[in-house]
């Protein structure tokens, strides 16, 4: 049996949004925990945050795996992040398996109902599989032989000789835990993250959790850093302050609304940018040609003239509301830039401390990267995702996957 210590959230985890975009996401409450998020990971790193946030690491696994016990019939399950479907694919054999998925994620699944038996999982959580025996190859990285795995973008390092290398060498599976669920029932389940401990020891399994441990002191702020940090951070707020009532807008699920445009153009522009943010006068304009022409798209795309009617009028109202608001828009752009810049300040902190070798997999072999990044959890605001987007995201959009969702 196993014990799980860490934060509720409602809900269930299938999806967690960056830290700068609750400012699209949530509007001007979004932007200020945002910044309440980020003081208390500074608090953190200078040893006083008095147990209110936790944050874990997000390591690059895949497929999600949900397993444990269902609390309907008490029968042990496994499953992907479909399991939360409305009409959920929920396994109990391997031949549910393989009626509900395909592919190498049905095989990933049949390990994963074969082998987490084995550990005496109580309840239900969820994690992210980091390999099965078939993924693990060697190479000798920094004059050094290493086991090495693949699940996502992420390519991981561990060398062969070491403790946790002789772990990997006798495991069938390797997964990292981060989320426990309780509840009557698979409909209202709440989610927790934090630490966990406990499992029955299986050799043919390597589990770890997600907990961030500073075991040598190193990612601790200096007064230096305290200070560029704050700085950052009280631009954020100012920026916030200009912004107004513009950012209460952005919150819609319209797809051609101007909020959600914009949270779009920031991903297409991370997965199109050459690694660092352009000023905020030069995002401002490219927001807008992207604007029109996403809309514009719409108007080409469709042949009766009251329906490209339709789309026109959207695109031209846009662009005037873009025209009209365009200085609040400029400090919701700012602020937007400044939360992720703070928020990178504490990632470089946070990625002083690693045990494992991350890469990622280029043409000319091996580049070194940092771990995807954290989640940290509020005990009130919920969680959000730390991600160096213009490092990892860029390269998890555009580098091809070896696995498949369903």
């Amino acid at each position: 049996m196993f014990s799980f210590k860490g934060f509720l959230t409602k809900g269930t985890n299938t999806h967690l949004e960056h830290l700068e975009d609750s400012i699209i996401n949530d509007g001007a409450k979004g932007g200020r925990n945002a910044v309440l998020f980020l003081k208390s990971l500074k608090k953190m790193l200078q040893g006083n945050v008095g147990g209110r946030l936790n944050v874990t690491v997000k390591w690059d696994g895949a497929p999600a795996v949900i397993c444990g016990t269902n609390p309907e019939n008490g029968k042990f399950f496994v499953g992907s992040k479909s399991v939360f479907n409305v009409n959920p694919k929920i396994n109990y054999t391997t031949g549910d398996i393989y009626s509900n998925h395909s592919g190498v994620l049905a095989d990933k699944l049949s390990v994963c109902l074969r082998e987490l038996k084995k550990i005496g999982i109580r309840g239900i959580v969820q994690g992210d599989l980091l390999f099965t025996k078939g993924d693990l190859k060697t190479s000798t990285i920094d004059d050094e032989e290493c086991y090495i795995f693949t699940p996502n973008t992420i390519t991981y390092a561990v060398p062969i000789n070491s403790t946790l290398g002789k772990k990997i060498s006798r495991a069938r599976l390797g997964i990292v835990f981060h989320t426990f669920y309780s509840g009557k029932d698979m409909k209202s389940l709440t989610a927790s993250f934090g630490s966990m401990r406990g499992f029955s020891n299986s050799s043919s399994v390597f589990v770890t959790d997600a907990t961030y441990k500073d075991a040598s002191g190193s990612a601790t702020f200096n007064t230096s850093e305290v200070a560029t940090f704050d700085n950052i951070i009280a631009m954020a707020e100012g920026s916030l302050s200009k912004a107004g009532p513009l950012l209460n807008d952005f919150n819609t699920t319209d797809p051609l609304a101007v909020g959600f445009r914009l949270k779009s153009f920031f991903n297409f522009y991370i997965k199109n940018s050459k690694g660092s943010m352009d000023k905020v006068k030069d995002l401002m304009d490219m927001f807008r040609s992207y604007y029109y022409n996403t809309v514009q798209q719409e108007v080409d795309a469709v042949s009766k003239d009251e329906t490209k009617n339709k789309y026109r009028k959207i695109r031209d109202e846009g662009i005037n509301y873009i025209d009209r608001n365009r200085q609040a828009l400029y400090f919701a752009i700012a602020s937007y830039v400044s939360l992720q810049r703070a928020k990178d300040f504490l990632i470089r902190k946070l990625n002083q401390i690693q045990s494992i070798g991350h890469f990622i997999r280029t043409n000319d072999g091996f580049r070194v990267t940092n771990p995807e990044g954290y989640v940290a959890v509020d005990r009130v605001k919920g969680a959000v995702k730390l991600v160096d987007r213009l490092e990892f995201s860029r390269a998890n959009f555009t580098l091809a996957k070896d696995w498949v969702k369903g």
